[in-house]
């Protein structure tokens, strides 16, 4: 029920949009209440008939599946020739910590040859893509900027637009659809920030694509031949619940909801839960001791995070693995006052920002995208107040993004 009115309301708001929306027919909304949702994968007769005969490179991980079987298995067994593999951050297999730099190797259940792309390299070489014919691309995102699956998807269009190939998208959900947090000042751009784009930038893998090579954010003008396979029965406004687990310190579907909010804390003091079994779902720190009554500790977990902020530490924080995000997700909208909150309460205030007790060091003007956001916290402006300097811009993206939306 709640989906139909959603999509209701949806239906309602598009009768008063221009040409970016008008061509979501009526029939087509409707549907999305009745009918389950179907990945770009699980769409085989789709695209099939399109790589038979053909020398196929697959980027893919552990969410790359064809209802509980991988993407890869399912297209060797219809024998389509697969040559290279290659993985994203995390690995092919998703098993590899954050950050962790990733080797080549030779994938043991097929044989095929795994090509890292979070290691020595970042963006396939010509010699990887001479032995190709078409790229595949199918990796789960979970719609924030600083999630580097946007930035590997830049990479893979690179070498595709360098080397002529074609690159076939199969198309996924996005869990965070919502546009929020302000946009990335360029002078800021880095491995977690790449494009001038807000913290969740309410777009599909597929769709973000289309606004790589229609902005001109390859380089030398560069535009990559795109071939999606879209999502069916998919709105941005509908909850999509991840089958596979994107990456290992999102590893529910409530850490993959509080993720864009959470992430900011990468650069403070503050943990977010790596290295205990619940991570980007609680916030902690020794120093909060005596105000707030739950804690945790975060030790090393191999394939997780070896090295986590605190470790062998008592904690004390908050605890939302139950907290209720409906209105903040409602209203399209990050938490902004649980950063605030943890400011307030911590002891050592020029402390608060300061990662360089931590191997895994951050930075919150890179991770918010602007300066702004740290100056605002310490000066004490409310969440409101913030919100009103992501303006225009914020706006602006909003407009720009409708040029490329698949869905509505």
């Amino acid at each position: 029920m709640r989906k139909f009115v959603v999509l209701l309301a949806l239906l309602l708001f598009s009768a008063f949009q221009g040409p970016a929306t008008s061509r979501f027919a009526t029939a087509e909304v409707f549907a999305f209440a009745k009918q389950p949702i179907q990945t770009g994968a699980e769409q085989t007769t789709r695209y099939l008939p399109y790589l038979k005969g053909k020398r196929v490179g697959v980027l893919g991980n552990q969410t790359s599946v064809i209802g509980k079987r991988h993407l890869v298995d399912s297209l060797k067994a219809r024998q389509i020739n697969i040559v290279k593999v290659f993985g994203p951050e995390h690995g092919f297999r998703g098993n590899a910590s954050n950050g962790a730099h990733v080797q080549d190797e030779v994938d043991q259940a097929t044989g095929i040859p795994i090509v890292s792309l979070y290691g020595a390299k970042r963006k396939p070489t010509k010699a990887d893509m001479e032995a190709l014919d078409v790229m595949v691309f199918d990796l789960q995102d979970v719609g924030c900027r600083f999630y580097t699956n946007i930035n590997t998807l830049s990479d893979v269009m690179e070498a595709c637009a360098e080397n002529g190939k074609e690159l076939l998208i199969l198309d996924r959900p996005n869990p965070n659809g919502f546009v929020d947090g302000p946009v990335l000042d360029m002078k800021l751009k880095s491995g977690i920030g790449k494009f001038p784009v807000p913290i969740t930038h309410g777009m599909t893998i597929a769709e973000f694509a289309q606004m790589i090579n229609g902005e001109g954010w390859l380089p030398n003008q560069l535009k990559c031949k795109l071939k999606i396979i879209p999502v069916q029965n998919y709105s941005h406004a509908l909850d999509y619940t991840l089958p596979v687990n994107p990456s290992p310190n999102l590893n529910t579907q409530q850490s993959i909801l509080l993720y864009p909010s959470l992430c900011l804390f990468e650069g403070t003091i503050i943990s977010q839960g790596r290295g205990t079994y619940m991570p980007f779902t609680v916030l902690g720190s020794p120093e909060l001791k005596g105000k707030y009554s739950f804690s945790f500790t975060p030790v090393s977990i191999p394939g997780k995070s070896e090295t986590p902020l605190h470790q062998d530490q008592v904690c004390y924080g908050l605890d939302l693995r139950k907290y209720d995000l409906s209105a903040y997700r409602k209203a399209g909208k990050i938490n902004l006052n649980w950063l605030i909150e943890m400011y307030k309460a911590y002891p050592v205030k020029e402390k608060f920002f300061d990662r360089s007790q931590s191997k895994q060091m951050g930075n919150i003007d890179f991770l918010a995208g602007t300066t702004l956001l740290k100056e605002q916290i310490v000066a004490g402006k409310s969440e409101q107040e913030i919100r009103k300097t992501w303006e225009p811009q914020l706006s602006t993206y909003k407009v720009m993004r409708k040029k490329y939306t698949l869905y509505p």
